[in-house]
Order: C-alpha cells, then structure tokens, then sequence
C-alpha cells in the first residue's frame, strides 16, 4: 500500500513535467530507494504497477522514450565503460580534479545526462537489478506508445548506434601504428592490419544498414559474415597483446591500458553490430540489456580511481607475477637432489647472514644519529642481500612472494576437479616443505657461524662478543612475550612481499626496455670485447629484478625503524634469519643453558613461520587476482589431507614420483 501511494504521487507529480530528466528522476528515485537487496523487487513491483495502470505507463513512456529521439545517445556508446586514448596518469588526474571541480552537465548529452542521475554510491542497487527486470519494463513503456512513436524510437536507436559503430571502428584503426603495440608484436609492420580491415568492414556495414531503413536483404547475411571474421581477427590480435606484453616481453602502463582500451572497443562494437544487425531477436536483446547494464555501470564508476587503476594496470601486474613465477619455480624442490641442493644453498645464506647480524650490532653500538644509523644498516642490509644473490645462496623468506607466483599459474592452468585438487595440493606441499627447509639451512647455518665467531672472539680477544645488555636486549627482541617480536615478523613479511613485488617490476622493465640489447650496444661499454659484453649483458638482464628487489629489500628493512622514529610509533622488524644469528651471537657470548637456547629458537622459528605466511598470502592474493583466478579452500585441504594420508613422509622429504626440474640458485635462461 505505501510502495503503492508513493507511485502515485511521484507519477502524478509527471503531468506538470514529463521532461525526460524529470522522468528518469522518479524512475531511478524510485530504483534506489531503500537497500540494495530489495532493488529486484522494487522494479518488479513498478512493472505491475505500471501494467495496471495505463494512463500513467503512458505518461512515463512519452517523457522517457517519446522524447528519446531528441536525445544525443552516441556520446554514452562511445565514452561509458570505455577507456580514454590520453593514458592512466591523465586519466586519473583528470577524475581527481572532476572530483575537487565537477564538470558543466549537458542535459542534451546521454552521457551527461546519466552522469547527473548516477553517483558512485548507486553501485550497489546497479549490480543487484537483474536483466530480465529491465526488459519487462522497457516492453511495458514500448506497448505504451503509439505505433508512430515506437518506430520514431527504433529509427533513432538504429541512426545513433550506428554513428557510434563506425566512429569506434575508426578508433579501432587508429591503434595500428602505435609504438607500445608494435613492439609488443613486431609482425604488424609486416602484415595486412586486422584493425583497419575491421573500419572497411564496418564502414560498408553501415553504408549498408543506413539504406535499408530497418529491412533486411539476401545479402545481408554475407556482408554481416565477413565482419565478424573481421572481428574475430582483431579479438586473437588483442589476445595476442596481452600474452606477450603479459609474458616474456614485458609490459608498461600505457599498453596494458591500451590494449584494456582495445579490448573493451572491441566488445562494444560488437554489442552494436548485434542491435544493428536485425540477425536474431533474442540475440539482439540480450546483448541491447548487457549494453545497457554496461552504461549504468560505467556511469556508477565513472569518477572511481580504483576502478580505473584496476583496469589500467591489470596486464603489468599480470606480466610482473609472470617473471615472479620464473624464478619462483627455481624455490620449488620436487626431488632429493635439488632438495639437498636448497638447504645448501641457504646454508651459504646463513654464513654471510650471521656476520651482517654482526655488522648491524656494531653499527647500532656507535651511537649515531638515527638517520645515519638508519642509511648505515640499510645498506648492510641491501649489500649483503646482493652478495647472497650473487653467490647463488637462498634467503628462506625470499621465496614466498616467488613460490606464490608458481602457485597461481598452476591454479589458472588447473582450474577444477579432484585430480586438480591432488594437483595443487602437491604443489603446496612441496612450496611449504621447500621453505621450511630454506629455513632450517639459513637458521642452522647462522647458530653455527654465530658459535664460530663468538669462540673466536673468546679466545682471540679475551672477553665475550656481546655485553651484558646487548646480550639482554638480543634475547629480549626475540621474544614475542617481552616484545613486540610477531608483529614486527609481520611487518618483515609485508616488506618481503614488497620486494617480491620490486623484483618483478624491474624484471619487467628489463624486459620492456631490452635491455640486454641496450647494454650490448651501449657506447660506454665498446672497450670490452663483444663476447663478454654480451655475457655481462645478459646477466644483468636476467638478474635486473633480483639485484633490486634485494637491495631495496634491505633498505625497506633498515628504514623501518627511522620511520617509527619519525612518527612516534614502535616500528621495527624481525626476520627470522637476522633472529637466529641474533639468537646465537647472545646465547654463545655468554651461555645460559641448553633450554634458554632452545626457547629462543622456538621463538624464531614463530617469527619465521610470521614472515612465511604473511608474504606467501599477500603475494599469493595479488598473483591470483592478476590472473583473474582463485583458490577453492575446502577442496584444496581435502587435496592435502589426502596426498598427506597417501604418503605422510611428502610433508618432510621430497618423496614420491616428480618431473625433472631445474636446481635451486640456477640463473634462469629465456
């Protein structure tokens, strides 16, 4: 009864003003009010609303479709959902700026018109309408017409979606020669352009519906074949784009927005070609409502940064989880050999590790300024990072943000079933078996050297390493009761998934700009013989991403308590290999007992379970949704229940049948 009187009145209030944005005033009004959930049921309730009453049906058609043909629709076909030429940068401070100053509104601009009626705030009740809803109001407002003004309608829909057709198919055309696209696929200097065979298509196409007047001939058939094989074409072009930009060639910004742009001009002239084809009937609404929805939608987001930047950067971070994933399978241990050849591998990590711990306690017991005590230990941190990469040792939490990477290519290449769930299972067992064992080498490998250099100390110097307090505070730091240990475990993660992050950008960058041709080439290197210029090259290429995500990783690592200092905050880290070196250096310099020992190694070994699982499922989130998958977790833990009931050893030793597959610390070869 009230959703009832409140039609009334707001119909009623239309025999005044019917205007086109006064009717589509009420008709949204009445769409959002109340919450999101009963969006469906409203709208079904204005469709019988609006059956069992004619007159206003007919008052509310004649201001929203009667005065439709005087409405300029091409400007929302061609602008809504669809990115602009001038790049992300321009495109998102020209939204910011719309934000602090909005734009003049032309009522006569579809485009416009909606952007008045729609906010950011209207998502919600936009997703929750459903298609078929829409149809039963728009048949209920088209039989409240008359036949003359019903016809008027479709000879305006037709006339603009045309217009808007051909003037995307130019845009379409336009793209053939950019820089970005033809270095992401060279052949497009050397063959017949899909895009501008798609503009001649499309051209003709509309020559040719602009003469029939909504009539349909032979031919038509025909003409409509050759453009979609046209299409097609263009579709695998784009496809192709996005493989190579996302894969092995890298990938920038402005082409992955590019190639977004291209894509969703694609669809949209296919959308058209639909409403403008006169093929099938119900082919033709259902792609006139998924048009519409588009329209609603974009318009809701119009002004969104996220939305934008989500869009805009989706095949950098695509191309950036790629190269992770590269390396990443250089984490993964299948068998005995490479199994034994990783916790060597950070066993060597744990050496160099242990006397950084030791350079950091010196640098710390200077008592310099915070900020020069923050550079000093950043770059202990990031040179020592480097030289483990260089000696092709392993840093147990390196691997996370790696490993990750591999995990969700196998999930976007296994994407259901049981034997995929077995598949992926293993998969995760032998990621979580080959960190813990990174773990075990780093931490041993640091407690022996520890012992090593404090004995030396001992008998060399005749005093213990470390002082009382330093011991004391070495002790304390680690303890997740008497400090903050586990959220500074946290935050080491975060900055371990950050710089898996860095490592795969600048991995990406090297591939973009080539710059192992760049090098090869470079005038400043002509003095060294060409072979060797090119093995050099070809290092730094290959290990462009590795040496600066290590490096900055130490500098993320040092920096974090000056920040803390700046801001007033208890920030710091714990690392669990830095911990373990800790752990020893105090413990050895002056011993307290075998079960003070094997608390404090219970206690870095939480630290690194912290550091693990805090970066392998940030770096796994981001690795998935760049590949536009997810993991299923009942089905993925029944996978491991399984595996682990089949052979329980699997969890401990890399037991059980497994692929040939490259070695730990290996450089990866293209």
């Amino acid at each position: 009864m009230i959703a009832t009187t409140y039609l009334d009145n707001a119909l009623a209030s239309l025999a005044g003003d019917n205007s086109l944005e006064a009717c589509l005033e009420v008709l949204f009004g009445w769409l959002r009010a109340g919450s999101p959930e009963l969006a469906a049921e409203r709208l079904d309730d204005l469709v019988v609303y609006l059956r069992d009453h004619p007159d206003r049906a007919r008052l509310l058609a004649e201001g929203i479709l009667g005065r439709f043909s005087q409405l300029e629709i091409y400007p929302a076909l061609v602008r809504l959902g669809i990115l602009s030429r001038d790049g992300l940068v321009h495109e998102i401070t020209t939204r910011l700026y719309d934000r602090l100053n909005p734009p003049p509104l032309d009522k006569t601009d579809s485009s416009d018109l909606l952007a008045s009626l729609i906010t950011r705030h209207d998502k919600p009740w936009i997703e929750a309408l459903p298609p078929h809803g829409w149809l039963r109001l728009g048949r209920v407002l088209l039989a409240a017409l008359d036949p003359a003004s019903r016809k008027k309608v479709r000879v305006h829909q037709h006339e603009e979606c045309l217009y808007a057709l051909e003037m995307l198919a130019i845009w379409v055309a336009a793209e053939e020669l950019d820089p970005e696209l033809m270095r992401i696929d060279e052949r497009l200097t050397r063959i017949d352009s899909p895009f501008i065979a798609l503009q001649r298509e499309v051209h003709a196409f509309v020559e040719h519906s602009s003469t029939l007047e909504g009539g349909r001939r032979s031919d038509d058939d025909v003409a409509i074949d050759h453009l979609w094989v046209m299409l097609e074409q263009c579709n695998e072009q784009v496809a192709r784009f996005r493989r190579r930009g996302g894969g092995s060639l890298g990938s920038s910004v402005n082409a992955s927005h590019l190639i977004e742009r291209l894509e969703d001009t694609l669809k949209r002239i296919e959308r058209l070609i639909f409403l403008t084809s006169s093929q099938s009937r119900i082919t033709c609404t259902r792609s006139g409502l998924a048009l519409w929805q588009e329209l609603l939608m974009a318009t809701a987001e119009k002004g969104s940064i996220g939305a934008i930047w989500k869009k805009s950067t989706r095949m950098v971070s695509r191309s950036i989880t790629q190269n992770k994933s590269d390396h990443g399978e250089l984490y993964i241990s299948r068998d005995l050999p490479s199994h034994l050849g990783l916790i060597g591998t950070a066993a060597g990590a744990g050496v160099i590790i242990a006397v950084m711990a030791l350079f950091k306690i010196w640098i710390e017991a200077w008592g310099l300024a915070p900020l020069p005590q923050a550079v000093l230990v950043s770059l202990n941190y990031g040179l020592g990072f480097v030289l483990v990469h260089l000696m092709h040792f392993t840093i147990a939490t390196k691997q996370p943000a790696m490993t990750a990477a591999s995990f969700a290519a196998e999930v976007e290449r296994k994407r259901r079933g049981r034997a995929v769930s077995r598949g992926l299972a293993r998969l995760l067992l032998d990621v979580n078996r080959s960190q813990w064992a990174a773990v075990w080498g780093n931490v041993v490998a640091a407690l022996a050297t520890a012992f090593v250099i404090t004995a030396i100390a001992t008998e060399f110097g005749g005093q213990a390493l470390l002082s009382g307090d330093q011991i004391a505070y070495q002790l304390r730091a680690i303890s997740p009761v008497e400090s903050l240990a586990l959220l500074y475990a946290a935050i080491a993660g975060v900055w371990l998934f950050c710089s898996g992050i860095i490592a795969g950008f600048f991995d990406n960058r090297a591939d973009h700009i080539q710059l192992s041709r760049r090098l090869v080439g470079h005038p400043a290197l002509q003095r060294i013989p060409l072979e060797r210029r090119r093995r050099l090259a070809h290092y730094l290429h290959e290990n462009y991403g590795a040496l600066a995500g290590n490096f900055l990783f130490g500098v993320l690592l040092g920096m974090t308590g000056y920040v803390g200092h700046l801001l007033g905050l208890p920030l710091d880290i714990r690392h669990v290999a830095f911990s373990s070196a800790n752990l020893g250096l105090a413990s050895f310099s002056s011993f307290q007992g075998w079960g003070s020992l094997l608390v404090g190694l219970l206690f870095v070994l939480m630290i690194g379970f912290i550091n693990l699982w805090v970066s392998f499922a940030l770096a796994l989130m981001v690795a998935l949704r760049s590949r536009a998958s997810r993991v299923e977790p009942g089905v993925l833990l029944a996978g491991v229940k399984d595996e682990l009931l089949a052979n329980p050893f699997r969890l401990f030793f890399p037991v059980g049948r497994h692929g040939g597959k490259r070695r730990p610390g290996s450089v990866r070869q293209r």
